[in-house]
């Protein structure tokens, strides 16, 4: 976003002028994080993990790439050279658990950044390209998430990549041929290991591409705010550095407190005792869970148990497995149209009383019963659950988020982001 108060960038020293004139890297880096970048001063610490979530991008690069080194993948030596890893290389404990644990801080700053985009309405026009870009990254996580999680070829590892693969079948005609190119033949074996190791480790460079076009696509109209008010003068705004530099910084740094502590005094704690069991296709485990990131969305997909069809008659128009995999992508995929679902002229949760109400009230609850749902044992109660929170989840993206938007009465905005960060009153403001 270009303000007509940001600073230019003006190297001084002869070399970083002859270097800017030839590749302005410098420029760049100046417009993009430093003092030519004017952000709004009212930015809070649900702001800050944005950039955590790039940390968490690199810590995720550096220990798998290290990883990749010592990684076999074929299906006798993938579960052994991850114990090689363990107990052999050099620090390869250390590498391990920190790839293993920042896959799921990784997700941990997503979720955070993504629900503090739904409620400040982040993805209202004119930013409807870095919500877009977003779902993107958040779907290409997913996908590299589960790839990882097969290649220690533990017994979860294994069932988790025969089960989930196999609701690929359930979509008419191209299920069957789908699912058998995505595993290298009929079962999970040496063609899918070689597979999925290769993606896995393709997809991290995927999402950092993507990520530098978020990045492009947010300086365009420049970051949003807690009050959605647009920026109308140059004391709404400070330069990103050196305010927001060290307000990350602080981040970064409890961030990297609890990932340390994670990592050396909890490392397992988020992962399964089964994936140190090698993978026995013989054995199928008791309750096969993926990792926790996954819940809601296992927790859709088992939620639909009776077929759709004709009654009396016999007649299955739609399957109970192909709805629950239709459902599943769904609830991903309406992120897409968000932008145009909620039509309201207000962007933050703050100035919406209605919406404030149904958000915390409604779609957390049932996200957090969900994500319980899908841990637990498929039996009757939780599947019933699971049926409801799941209809309230969509049903608030697609009833209740539009209708409120029509109905709602919102409270009076403030005039500027400067009055909304000095305290006066909001009738004040308005006049």
């Amino acid at each position: 976003m270009s303000f007509p108060w940001a600073q230019e960038y003006k190297p001084k020293h002869p070399l970083m002028q002859w270097f800017d004139e030839r590749l302005p890297l410098p420029r760049l880096v100046y417009n993009s994080v430093g003092a030519g970048y004017p952000t709004p001063r009212n930015l809070n610490y649900f702001w800050n993990f944005g950039s955590l979530a790039g940390l968490a991008l690199v810590i995720q690069i550096v220990t798998g790439v290290v990883l990749a080194m010592h990684y076999y993948s074929t299906v006798d030596g993938a579960f052994n050279s991850v114990e090689h890893i363990m107990r052999n290389v050099n620090s390869g404990w250390l590498i391990r658990y920190a790839h293993m644990n920042g896959a799921s801080f990784f997700f941990i700053v997503v979720y955070i950044h993504m629900f503090r985009g739904l409620y400040f309405g982040s993805y209202k026009a004119p930013r409807e390209m870095i919500w877009l870009l977003g779902v993107v990254i958040f779907l290409l996580m997913m996908a590299t998430g589960f790839l990882g999680y097969v290649l220690p070829w533990g017994q979860m590892s294994f069932w988790a990549a025969q089960v989930i693969t196999g609701f690929f079948s359930a979509i008419p005609l191209v299920g069957e041929p789908l699912r058998q190119w995505l595993l290298g033949g009929f079962a999970p074996d040496q063609a899918t290991l070689s597979r999925f190791f290769s993606l896995h480790y393709l997809l991290p460079f995927v999402i950092a591409g993507v990520i530098i076009l978020h990045i492009w696509a947010l300086h365009i109209p420049g970051s949003s705010n807690p009050t959605g008010v647009p920026v109308k003068k140059e004391e709404d705004t400070v330069p990103f550095h050196p305010y927001y530099t060290a307000k990350d910084g602080f981040g970064v740094g409890v961030f990297l407190i609890a990932f340390v502590i994670m990592t050396f005094f909890a490392p397992n704690f988020m992962g399964h005792p089964d994936n140190y069991i090698p993978a026995n296709p013989l054995s199928t485990p008791a309750h096969i869970v993926p990792e926790w990131y996954y819940w809601p969305f296992y927790a859709i997909l088992r939620a639909f148990t009776v077929d759709f069809g004709i009654p009396f008659t016999g007649i299955v128009i739609i399957p109970a497995k192909l709805m629950g995999v239709l459902a599943m992508f769904g609830s991903i995929l309406l992120f897409f149209f968000l932008p145009w679902l909620d039509t309201s002229p207000v962007r933050s949760g703050h100035y919406r009383p209605l919406f404030k109400k149904f958000f915390w009230f409604g779609l957390i609850p049932s996200v957090i019963i969900l994500s319980i749902c899908g841990v637990m044992e498929a039996t009757t109660t939780w599947l019933i659950l699971a049926q409801i929170s799941g209809a309230y989840y969509f049903a608030h993206f697609l009833i209740i988020l539009p209708l409120i938007s029509r109905i709602e009465k919102p409270l009076p905005l403030p005039g500027s982001i400067t009055e909304a960060v000095t305290g006066k009153p909001l009738k004040e403001a308005a006049a």
